[in-house]
């Protein structure tokens, strides 16, 4: 080999190397923990993932069901996940809980503007409005959302005297159905749907959704790892502009995003998750407060609002923080967060 041959061989190889180096450093790797299984409301994360979106930004999620939003914080929290969706209300209770943890998970995007919470109930059982809620039996898991702020809810309505009766999730649905309790919590589009799958007809279900009746709460949440802000907030930039990508197409095209769902649990009812799915839009993510607000975007007042409603109904270690939980610098621009379709 001549001297010539040998620098240019040397200096191919260098450049593959280079190239290859800067290949694998791009991709960051980021562990994402979902609030709940893979159901209709996952498309709003499974489909960026399934386009590519996450990868186009150099980024290598991984998503994996989760089974309560307390878990997600925790787990955030702990370091075993990155990043994470969960339900605000959870975020602040371990703040307050914990003040003196390391790791406190911080929310950096807005993505369920109403809670999804509300009271239901049979028509039979004689409950019309939320001042029928008064001295009846109540049923939900005791780690619910709904159930949870019921106090800021029974405050709000003045509902006294209410009896709980606790659960496993899967009962929670065949209980109301069997009039073993006379009402229940839960995320609209969770229980209207399971009550059907149960024989109720959707026709014969009173919702009594916390939004509509005093109770303004902020839904879930994207929340990120202390760690994950210090060492990476160009990561969580590019994962948020990739997951607005992908919201925008699953407002779109509903029916075609639960096929993105439907890979990940094989065994889903596509009907019953795209009904399911285009609730949670109609609801929570494409509703009238999130366009005023501005999708992925919250307001101070209300958050602070929220922040001591919490404080009060979890009967909190210290006061939530509403500028401890919440960091808005990582969002993409209000041009490129516009993405919400007019009513």
């Amino acid at each position: 080999m001549t001297k010539r041959v040998f620098i240019k061989t040397l200096a191919a190889l260098a450049v593959t190397a280079a190239t290859c180096s800067s290949a694998f450093a791009q991709n960051t790797p980021i562990k994402f923990q979902l609030d709940w299984r893979f159901e209709g409301p996952a498309a709003l994360f499974v489909t960026p993932a399934a386009k590519g979106y996450f990868k186009d930004a150099r980024l290598d999620v991984t998503i994996d069901a989760g089974n309560g939003s307390g878990g997600t914080v925790t787990r955030v929290a702990s370091g075993s996940y990155d990043m994470g969706f969960a339900d605000l209300a959870a975020l602040m209770e371990f703040h307050a809980n914990n003040p003196d943890a390391p790791n406190k998970p911080v929310a950096v995007m807005m993505v369920y503007n109403n809670t999804p919470a509300s009271v239901m109930a049979l028509k039979k059982s004689g409950i019309k409005t939320v001042a029928d809620l008064n001295n009846k039996k109540l049923g939900a898991p005791v780690f619910d959302a709904g159930r949870r702020a019921f106090p800021i809810f029974a405050k709000a309505n003045g509902i006294t005297g209410v009896q709980w009766t606790a659960m496993d999730p899967p009962l929670r649905e065949t209980m109301l159905a069997r009039g073993d309790v006379d009402a229940i919590t839960g995320f609209t589009f969770t229980s209207l749907l399971n009550l059907e799958a149960r024989g109720v007809k959707a026709e014969d279900v009173v919702v009594l959704p916390y939004a509509d009746n005093g109770v303004k709460l902020y839904g879930n949440v994207i929340i990120a790892s202390p760690k994950m802000i210090r060492e990476n907030p160009a990561a969580i930039k590019a994962f948020l502009l990739a997951f607005t990508k992908g919201v925008k197409d699953v407002i779109a095209q509903p029916a075609a995003s639960i096929e993105d769902v439907k890979a990940r649990d094989g065994i889903i009812n596509t009907a019953l998750e795209t009904r399911r799915l285009q609730l949670a839009i109609d609801t929570v993510v494409n509703s009238p407060d999130a366009r005023a607000e501005g999708f992925g975007q919250v307001k101070g007042p209300r958050l602070s609002l929220m922040a001591s409603q919490v404080s009060d109904a979890f009967n909190t270690k210290t006061r939530v923080n509403p500028t401890a939980i919440w960091n808005g610098s990582f969002l993409p621009t209000v041009a490129e967060l516009n993405i919400l379709p007019k009513k």
